[in-house]
């Protein structure tokens, strides 16, 4: 089996390319992927809906869609990626394919069995990519800031940690994620998100826009401030006594998302990290070493369906079609404002 990880925030032509050339190396294997819901990693909030990403994820080829927990998605790169990794390998799968900018999987074997201490350079205000770079410069003479390598170290580190059998395997990413330019047909996520915030036709650098929404952390915000305003937010994951101070000190004065940001960011607390913050808020994500504790399927195919059936009795884990409470929640304060009801699985899992 193979395995992929993916936002799909939204579904783009890059994403298809991807798709493509997984197929091309492995046309006879099911694929897996791993979703990510209606809450993502940055802590921005999902521009198509988790079912109608599973919708698409069937459409162009996909076997096998199962949910990566809101408990690990809107976390840092490491927790993301061992949530993400266990559930894969919970699933028996062979091979991980992921996008990366340098398409060197040695160095990135290399970085990630480097022990670096980036603590002092967290605290001086840099930010995570920034001190990783600078402390493999100093101790291996390697540079490396770009997101879908860095993702990458974490999934090959989240391997070595569960001593799976996961063989990772890259794909030359095809453009620059943090560029906001959009001059061909395939194009970053965030260059296409930018786009349908401003209400642009986007019709050129996806394969399909009609589940796409304009909806953003913004649309939440009311919610947000009222929380800030009237709890304690160090219950919350992330967040100390200092930050609570700051987004207390500064929500009166801040209008929006991007307000509030700007008037707390510190050295000690980057731009990402502040907006995670806010949607563990807004999610009531508590404290607390999260574990792996079930296998949430989304949708699948003949194919999957198949293989799920072969693989069933030899998963550890529970596999659920039905959400937990907990999801339930998140997903229904995501449909506070998107308004899209619907908790059951694309194609019933067959006992």
């Amino acid at each position: 089996m193979v395995g992929i990880i993916c936002e799909y925030n939204p579904f783009h032509n890059g994403h298809l390319y991807h798709l493509k050339k997984v197929k091309e190396m492995f046309p006879n294997e099911v694929i897996t992927l791993v979703l990510i819901g209606n809450f993502v990693n940055r802590g921005e909030v999902s521009v198509i809906n988790k079912w109608d990403k599973t919708k698409l994820a069937l459409q162009y080829g996909i076997d096998l869609i199962v949910e990566l927990p809101f408990t690990f998605a809107t976390q840092s790169a490491d927790i993301y990626a061992y949530g993400a990794i266990s559930i894969l390998d919970n699933l028996k799968c062979d091979y991980l394919i992921f996008g990366s900018e340098s398409n060197d999987i040695d160095t990135l074997y290399k970085i990630a069995d480097t022990n670096v201490n980036i603590k002092k350079l967290l605290k001086q205000g840099y930010n995570y990519p920034k001190a990783i770079d600078i402390a493999l410069k100093e101790k291996i003479n390697i540079s490396i800031n770009t997101p879908n390598d860095l993702l990458g170290i974490s999934y090959i580190k989240a391997i070595q940690n569960l001593n799976s059998k996961i063989k990772p395997i890259t794909i030359k990413r095809t453009n620059d994620y943090h560029d906001i330019n959009t001059n061909n047909k395939i194009s970053s996520a965030t260059s296409i998100r930018n786009l349908i915030y401003k209400n642009k036709d986007i019709s050129k650098y996806v394969p399909n826009d009609k589940y796409i929404k304009n909806i953003n952390l913004n649309n939440f915000y009311l919610i947000i401030k009222h929380k800030i305003m009237t709890e304690d937010l160090t219950k919350y994951q992330d967040i100390d006594v200092s930050l609570n101070s700051l987004l207390k000190k500064n929500i009166l004065k801040s209008n929006n998302v991007e307000e509030l940001i700007d008037n707390v960011k510190h050295k000690n607390y980057t731009y990402n990290r502040i907006k995670r913050c806010l949607v563990h808020i807004l999610c009531c994500l508590d404290k607390k070493d999260y574990k792996l504790e079930y296998i949430r399927i989304l949708g699948f195919n003949k194919k999957g369906r198949q293989y799920l059936n072969k693989i069933k009795k030899e998963v550890k884990l529970p596999l659920l079609t039905k959400s937990t409470e907990y999801e339930l929640l998140v997903d229904n304060i995501y449909n506070l404002i998107s308004k899209d009801i619907n908790d059951k699985p694309i194609l019933k899992y067959l006992q």
